[in-house]
């Protein structure tokens, strides 16, 4: 087979980046394809050349299989790498790559459309001997079939979309009441991410592990495997915490999940990258869940432990050359753990959150690395994945890994947007973690109600405050013709004292400062008095003593009046110069109900008029490719109804109004 020289990369965000930093490393030209919400994109940047594919939505751009061969065919490209997701696993892109003469990096048609659906998946696993949880993956998709099934299983059963993953299209259902509305949602999640409705359905194997094994094979016949990757940490189905090796593997255990990944790769004349998924239960049994039919998104775990460039694998395989390794030399070194951070609000839900990054930075630490699509400047989309970047960390052991990632994250600055590292941070220090215990339930056990960081010792937001009266300092100061140091702080009467009331996430709390001179501050809050001197401050970051401790912070100033701070992960607001009780704050929400994030209202399940009780289901809104059921903050009625099925509306935006009945 003639050498790939051009590489046409099918998705956007840090999986494109990605694959195009390797691609060019391997002297390959990249080309990127984008929509107009993407057109000033890091992966668009980062390519030789780039595509406009037209509109916002994923159906428009990245799902547009004729325009994406177009954009393949208008600049040379000779093979295109689909990332993960969108056309990742697509039976007919896959086909309609060959046919246009198109290498797919990718495994064949055949195998995609084997294992890239999870019903057809099952059925061949079963066929082979393969252990799997016992469910229906049959054709008959009717409501009445789907609930009969599930009754007949046994609750609690989970409902999954059979033509994709990431947690789309899943559901857990305890409740056989909330059977019919379960399948509803998820299948109109699978059909928006997808393109296909079909669910299957499976008994839910409680206290299990998500283990999976990588395997790569060539068109010589050649398959081994490359160790097993621990992805327990999720939430909403989608993972969270992964990491190499399993904490609890064994080498007995290694040898028989790889065999089995080995095998059912051989079942289905796999070519390329692919992962295995099991479910490991409390007794060392496992079951075959799915296998997905691409890299995946945390592939850089096992690279990290292996030595190996996985894409670099995928393009050297895809061009019809053997595996670089047999089995035997496969070893795993070191441990590596990777965290997902998202932006979302983990108080609200783990609701999406977009919006412009308006500072990003991650240290360059030994043992890290960082894969993400998002700078400084850049914009987390409304219409696609939140996340904003993988951070892995590399140790010679798990402690040492885990001590790494946390030392990472707690020296990130994110702004802009609500994001996730304060609930990592949160996971890595919990027992289970820390002990490798963890499984599948462990998230939606601890946090069924979301999470809320809690606002810090008084040391630090003693340093907070005195940071942003600092930098208010300086916005005002460098205004003036000419204003001695010494002088600020003070007037004829002497040394000022100010108080100020602050917001930190949900808290609210009172302050008074008083400025000795430049950069010293008394700081008195919660009942506590602490000196703050600042001793260095440059783009993003404060070193400060607190009582004589060094603290240092990661910093972005939007304003005078605002600054959010990274190490702490907490946001600081001044609200305002005056001292404002906590009773004279007026509640803002009352009885209106308004989108919580960017996106589109799918479904109006009331009228104006009606009367509704609290926590009444009043609409399904779809944002990130998710759907999220709107419930009533009171009972009353409707007396205002603004959203109409098909909007699209943003953060805030109010849907309908209700006029409380004053009942309880």
């Amino acid at each position: 087979m003639k050498s790939i020289e051009t590489v046409l990369v099918a998705n956007r965000g840090e999986i494109a980046v990605r694959v195009m930093r390797t691609a060019k490393a391997m002297g390959l030209k990249t080309v990127a394809v984008y929509s107009d919400a993407d057109a000033q994109a890091l992966h668009v940047r980062v390519a030789d050349v780039a595509v406009p594919l037209g509109g916002n939505t994923a159906t428009e751009s990245y799902l547009a299989s004729d325009a994406i061969l177009m954009a393949a065919r208008d600049t040379g490209a000779d093979a295109i790498h689909p990332g993960y997701g969108f056309l990742s696993e697509n039976t007919a892109f896959a086909a309609a790559c060959a046919e246009a003469g198109v290498v797919f990096i990718g495994p064949p048609a055949g195998a995609v459309e084997i294992m890239g659906d999870k019903a057809l998946a099952k059925r061949a696993m079963l066929e082979a001997g393969v252990p799997c949880i016992p469910g229906y993956q049959d054709d008959d998709q009717s409501d009445e079939t789907l609930c009969r099934e599930a009754n007949a299983m046994g609750m609690p059963v989970m409902i999954k979309a059979a033509a994709g993953g990431g947690g789309r299209g899943m559901r857990r259902v305890a409740d056989p009441d909330q059977l019919l509305q379960s399948i509803a949602l998820a299948r109109a999640e699978a059909q928006g991410a997808f393109g296909n409705g079909d669910l299957i359905l499976e008994r839910l194997v409680e206290g299990a592990r998500h283990v999976e094994v990588q395997v790569f094979a060539d068109t010589q016949g050649n398959v081994i495997h490359l160790g097993e990757r621990d992805c327990s940490l999720q939430r909403r189905h989608q993972k969270v915490v992964e990491e190499s090796p399993c904490p609890i593997m064994t080498p007995e255990l290694r040898h028989a999940m790889g065999t089995a990944a080995v095998e059912a790769a051989r079942a289905v004349s796999y070519v390329g990258a692919g992962t295995v998924e099991f479910l490991l239960d409390p007794s060392g049994e496992f079951y075959f869940l799915e296998m997905n039919t691409r890299l995946q998104v945390e592939h850089p775990v096992t690279e990290c432990v292996t030595g190996f460039d996985l894409v670099q694998w995928q393009i050297r395989i895809a061009q019809g050359e053997p595996l670089p390794v047999r089995q035997e030399d496969v070893n795993l070194v070191g441990h590596a753990i990777e965290v997902r951070l998202c932006a979302e609000d983990p108080a609200a839900a783990f609701l999406p959150s977009a919006g412009p990054v308006t500072w990003f930075t991650v240290p360059a630490n030994e043992g890290l690395r960082i894969d993400s699509g998002i700078e400084t400047g850049d914009a987390i989309s409304p219409f696609y994945d939140s996340m904003v970047a993988k951070v892995i960390a590399w140790g010679e052991t798990r402690e040492t890994a885990r001590l790494r990632l946390r030392s990472a994250l707690r020296n990130t600055t994110l702004t802009g947007v609500t994001h996730n590292r304060a609930f990592l941070l949160e996971l890595l220090d919990t027992e289970a973690f820390i002990g490798g215990e963890a499984t599948t339930d462990f998230v939606d056990q601890k946090y069924p109600e979301g999470f809320t960081p809690e606002v810090g010792v008084s040391t630090t937001l003693a340093a907070a405050i005195a940071l942003q009266q600092e930098l208010a300092a300086q916005h005002y100061f460098a205004s003036a013709l000419s204003v001695n140091d010494e002088l600020r702080g003070w007037v004829s009467t002497g040394r000022v004292t100010r108080h100020h009331r602050y917001n930190v996430g949900e808290d609210a709390f009172n302050a008074s400062i008083a400025s000795e001179s430049a950069g010293h501050y008394q700081v008195e809050l919660l009942e506590a008095s602490h000196t703050v001197v600042l001793q260095g401050l440059e783009q993003g970051r404060a070193t400060l003593l607190v009582d004589g401790q060094r603290e240092v912070l990661g910093f972005h100033s939007a304003n005078e009046s605002a600054l959010d701070i990274a190490s702490h992960r907490f946001e600081f607001t001044l609200v305002n110069s005056d001292l404002v009780p906590p009773e004279a704050q007026e509640d803002v929400q009352g009885g209106r109900v308004v989108a919580p994030m960017h996106g589109q209202l799918v479904a109006l399940l009331v009228e104006s008029n009606q009367s509704v009780d609290k926590d009444q289901r009043l609409a399904v809104f779809e944002a990130m490719k998710m759907q999220h059921e709107i419930l009533a903050p009171v009972g009353g009625v409707i007396t205002d109804l603004k959203g109409q099925v098909g909007q699209q509306m943003a953060a805030g935006d109010v849907m309908m109004v209700i006029e409380e009945s004053g009942e309880a």
